[in-house]
């Protein structure tokens, strides 16, 4: 038997972004995930092989090459391939396109968050950061809240104009402070270590969904904000303990574990907030949901 290779185009033109908002929620209905992560390095350059298993979905390894000095030469400086196996023998299922899951699972993982814990009436949706991953939130949340307006702020402003002339009917702001406050979901995509969200820029009834922040000195949003907010994350493993946004002000005091109300392994408690209350969300990712967005790519491959 031939061992399907799915690549980028040819994968995502069978996607769509609440099918898989469905099955990140369905695969969290199975047995807890076994995660974990492999670091190796060659100054400058990084390998990181993340790995997951489901019991009852299969499992996942998923390799990323991190080389600082390709696009000098005018390559990506993130590659990788995604290998996935079988629940029943353990033998190779597919290949799938590293790039094709690392953008479904990043956005998708967020699109399923704000859809549970926003207000049912959000029609302004600000995306904070112009990047790779904020063209895909502009895909995900258009397709997610299709009556919505949304707006783009980045530091450098030309970067924003840039990428929402690719997607017709996307705004740019110029104030960062005026635009939370006009916005009913605000997703924060950037790489910075500082917040740039501030607790005090919100208001009751909004929800905030955090991405950039991967590393334990990295924030996009402060005390303020926590403290303000029901704080929900993906996977209390991957965030807790190994994310600023949410290890730094666990380690001052500044909240308790026991502020995290659910991850996705309590679905049904991830409920909208009402006209009082500010949701906040952060996103850590994990191999577990690239496990899942990769099947979901697989099944869809197959039909």
């Amino acid at each position: 038997m031939t061992i399907p290779y799915i690549p980028f185009a040819e994968g995502e033109a069978l996607l769509d972004w609440l099918g898989l908002c469905d099955a990140l929620a369905a695969g969290h209905d199975l047995p807890k995930a076994q995660i974990g992560d492999t670091f190796l390095y060659r100054d400058p350059d990084t390998l990181l092989s993340r790995a997951a298993w489901i019991d009852g979905m299969g499992s996942l390894v998923k390799t990323a090459t991190i080389f600082p000095g390709n696009p000098g030469n005018g390559q990506p400086m993130v590659n990788g391939g995604v290998s996935l196996y079988s629940d029943q023998d353990g033998t190779l299922d597919a290949l799938v396109d590293f790039h094709l899951v690392t953008k479904w699972k990043t956005a998708g993982d967020s699109l399923l968050a704000a859809r549970r814990l926003a207000r049912p009436d959000a029609t302004q949706i600000l995306i904070v950061g112009a990047g790779t991953v904020g063209g895909s939130l502009i895909e995900a949340f258009g397709a997610g809240f299709p009556d919505a307006t949304i707006t783009l702020w980045n530091r450098t402003a030309s970067s924003a104009e840039t990428l929402a002339a690719s997607y017709p009917g996307t705004m740019v702001a110029t104030d960062l402070e005026t635009a939370v406050g006009a916005a009913d979901i605000i997703v924060t995509a950037t790489m910075s270590s500082e917040p740039v969200i501030k607790g005090d820029w919100l208001r009751p009834g909004q929800h905030l969904n955090l991405i950039g922040a991967y590393r334990p000195d990295m924030r996009e949003t402060d005390d303020t904000a926590l403290t303000r907010s029901k704080i929900f994350v993906d996977s209390r493993d991957t965030t807790l303990d190994h994310i600023g946004e949410l290890k730094i002000p666990l380690g001052t005091g500044a909240i308790q574990r026991g502020d995290v109300v659910a991850d996705y392994y309590d679905l049904a408690s991830f409920q909208p907030g009402d006209d009082e209350t500010i949701t906040l969300f952060k996103n850590g990712g994990g191999a577990h949901l690239d496990l899942m967005t990769a099947r979901y790519i697989l099944d869809r491959w197959k039909a």
